[in-house]
């Protein structure tokens, strides 16, 4: 097999080396003069963290295992022998622990990022499925490592948190016994957590690979949203954004050693210095803070789907019919009549359209409040899907929903700079998102200023956050009006730096 043409490195060393395997040939073609559009900002420098985090996860993790015992016996004893006698023991602990949530701030970020600014639209539809699957794993990866100091907290999440499968229909039982190698958290338990705890990051690196390699295929989206035209709208990655990434990396990591060094239990639970007991319930489970809006929505869903609730949702789906199809009408197959008659203009369809959902809200509600109320309806009591069932549901689906998330918006413009109703959408959802985190963080009969329990809030910011994928998106992707864009990312530089130079 042969190789492509390469520039000869000065280097006797590295040129000896890269003719028979061109590794510095190909490093020097992605990262070095790999063309990237000119006008990135800050956001962009969070993947590039995100890698650097990963790293450091790993180096460190495997450092703590070699010091760790996974033995329900002396999991708890040998973390404290790391923290006391092993030389830098709890540096390395510290820097694992509070490296976590670093690494969730950083992929957060990156997330946010890739919402706001359309990057997961059209061509890099794979990519962001590709970071959504590394995104999972993460959880899962952290979330066995949560149990492995086998502490009062972790233990007790991991009990909670694995019989939520339980809830799945036929099969929920028999997963939780897999999950947990018996029928309580044990042994079994904190070895198989163990092992895949040690394994999953290598699977992450692996993924992110492809994440890199389906990104410089597709090429990098921009804060502007535009297609990169030619040479003129590029610079060379290196040593434009390595100089500009590194500044970011350093800035990012000096806030994560000021934590580590100065407050490195910030961000942990005081009961993570209390060994497990099956026997002692703690007074409030509680997971770490990245999983904390996903917790609130599981713990948001007190009621069951009965018939008013499950017919609101359907009025939903019928509303909504003409917006996925772009106007297509509904027809019965068997008798050919039109069900949802096809949509010409979205504008006159907006007052139906409207009038559908507030009719949904209202059937909804009638259902929400005969269980949560005791408003007598007839056949309310027939619930198809009950609470816990309908927690797992939602938690998990809030995930999963980001999957389909390119097809659910369908607009040709990419940026939030340039879609003014979009922008304060995703917004709103940002913001709360990071309310429900902090309602996760409080017990279930926490209330505001004594007047609402927080979990009512809860439940209406979760609406909402299903409500921004599943109505929002595809409702703007066919009626928003855009904003006038640049003709290209390079005219849009030279009219900002005049701008700035005017200011001055």
């Amino acid at each position: 097999m042969s190789a492509g043409p390469r520039e000869p490195f000065e280097n006797p060393v590295i040129e000896w080396f890269d003719s028979r395997l061109p590794i510095f040939t190909m490093m020097q073609k992605e990262y070095g003069v790999f063309p990237t559009p000119k006008n990135f900002n800050y956001f962009w420098s969070f993947g590039g963290i995100a890698m650097t985090m990963l790293i450091l996860m790993i180096v460190t993790g495997i450092f703590l295992a070699m010091n760790y015992t996974p033995q329900e016996n002396m999991a708890f004893d040998s973390v404290e022998h790391i923290m006391r006698d092993v030389n830098y023991g709890w540096m390395l602990r510290y820097l694992h622990m509070n490296g976590a949530s670093f690494f969730f701030i950083a992929v957060y970020t990156h997330i946010f990022r890739g919402m706001y600014y359309g990057s997961y639209k059209k061509p890099r539809e794979l990519l962001w499925i590709l970071g959504v699957i590394i995104f999972l794993l993460m959880m899962a990866t952290a979330f066995m490592g949560y149990t492995l100091p086998w502490s009062q907290m972790g233990g007790w999440a991991a009990t909670v948190i694995t019989n939520l499968f339980s809830a799945i229909p036929f099969v929920g039982d028999s997963i939780v016994t897999l999950l947990l190698g018996g029928f309580a958290v044990g042994n079994p338990t904190l070895n198989r957590f163990f092992a895949l705890h040690y394994l999953l990051p290598f699977v992450i690196v692996g993924i992110v690979f492809v994440h890199v390699w389906a990104l410089h295929v597709t090429g990098s989206n921009n804060p502007l949203g535009i297609d990169v035209k030619g040479p003129q709208d590029t610079l060379a990655f290196s040593p434009y954004y390595t100089a500009k990434d590194m500044f970011g990396l350093a800035v990012f990591m000096l806030a994560y050693i000021a934590v580590t060094f100065f407050a490195p239990n910030m961000l942990a639970h005081p009961d993570h210095y209390i060994q497990y007991n099956a026997l002692q319930t703690p007074a409030h489970i509680v997971p770490e803070w990245y999983f904390l809006p996903f917790y609130a929505m599981l713990r948001g869903i007190t009621f069951g789907f009965n018939l008013y609730i499950l017919a609101g949702i359907g009025i939903i789906g019928a509303a909504l019919w003409p917006v996925y199809t772009k106007g297509k009408a509904l027809k019965d197959p068997l008798l050919g009549m039109t069900i949802i008659p096809a949509v010409t203009d979205f504008g006159q369809y907006s007052k139906k359209f409207f009038t559908m959902l507030a009719i949904a809200g209202v059937v909804f509600m009638l259902g929400y409040f005969s269980q949560t109320m005791g408003l007598p309806l007839p056949f309310s009591k027939w619930v198809l899907l009950d609470s816990k069932l309908g927690g797992v549901i939602a938690m998990f689906g809030s995930i999963a929903i980001l999957f389909v998330m390119p097809w659910l918006d369908s607009h040709p413009v990419r940026s939030a700079r340039f879609r003014p109703q979009f922008k304060v959408a995703v917004l709103a959802m940002t913001a709360s998102v990071a309310i429900l985190g902090y309602i996760g963080a409080q017990t279930a009969d926490a209330m505001l200023f004594g007047v609402i329990q927080w979990v009512y809030i809860g439940q209406i910011l979760t609406g909402y956050y299903f409500a921004f994928f599943v109505i929002i998106l595809p409702w703007l992707s066919v009626t928003e009006k855009a904003s006038p864009m640049p003709n290209s990312i390079n005219e849009a530089v030279l009219q900002e730096n005049a701008r700035k130079a005017g200011a001055r």
